[in-house]
C-alpha cells in the first residue's frame, strides 16, 4: 500500500488536491474501521471533465474517463483523511457509480469500469470491490458521472 502514489505516477496520474465539498457534507467520514467517501464529481483543475447525459452529450469514453477522474478525486480525499498513510487502507469495499444517462441508455457498467479498473490496477486484490452502476436523470452541476466509495481502514489508536 505504501507505493500508491508511485503506481499512480507510473500510470500517468497525480492525485489532485482533495476537492472541497460543493454543499453541506463531510467529504470523508471514518467510523471505526470504515471510511466513506462522499460522492466525487469529475473535477480536474477546477473544471468538470464531462457534463451532460450519455450518450447524447457525453460519449461513453468521456464518461469512462470522468469515472476515472472521480476515483482519483476520491483517492485524494482518502489520502488526506489518512494523513498520507496508505498502509491504513486495507480494502476497497464498495463503489457506487452514478451515470447521467439518456432514457434508453443501459451501458452504465462499462462506464463504471473506469473506476473499478483503476482501483484494481492500483490496489490489486485489495481494490476489488462490490459495486453499483446506476443510471440517473440528474447529477449535481450537470456532471456526467459521480463516484462514491467505502473502504476498510485500520482505525487510529485512541
Amino acid at each position: 500500500m505504501h507505493d500508491v502514489d508511485q503506481k499512480l505516477a507510473a500510470m500517468g496520474y497525480t492525485l489532485p488536491t482533495p476537492p472541497k465539498p460543493v454543499a453541506s457534507y463531510a467529504p470523508v467520514v471514518i467510523s471505526g474501521d470504515l471510511l466513506v467517501v462522499s460522492g466525487q464529481l469529475p473535477f480536474h483543475n477546477g473544471k468538470l471533465l464531462a457534463t451532460g447525459p450519455v450518450p447524447s452529450v457525453a460519449t461513453e469514453q468521456q464518461a469512462k474517463q470522468a469515472a476515472v477522474q472521480c476515483t482519483l478525486n476520491a483517492l485524494a480525499a482518502i489520502k488526506d483523511a489518512l494523513q498520507g498513510d496508505w498502509s491504513r487502507l486495507t480494502r476497497i469495499v464498495r463503489v457506487g457509480v452514478f451515470v447521467l444517462s439518456d432514457d434508453r441508455f443501459a451501458n452504465q457498467p462499462a462506464i463504471a469500469n473506469g473506476a473499478s479498473d483503476l482501483l484494481a490496477q492500483v490496489f490489486g486484490e485489495t481494490g476489488r470491490h462490490a459495486r453499483a452502476a446506476v443510471g440517473v436523470n440528474a447529477l449535481p452541476l450537470d456532471a456526467t458521472v459521480e463516484v462514491e466509495l467505502t473502504a476498510r481502514v485500520i482505525p487510529e489508536p485512541t
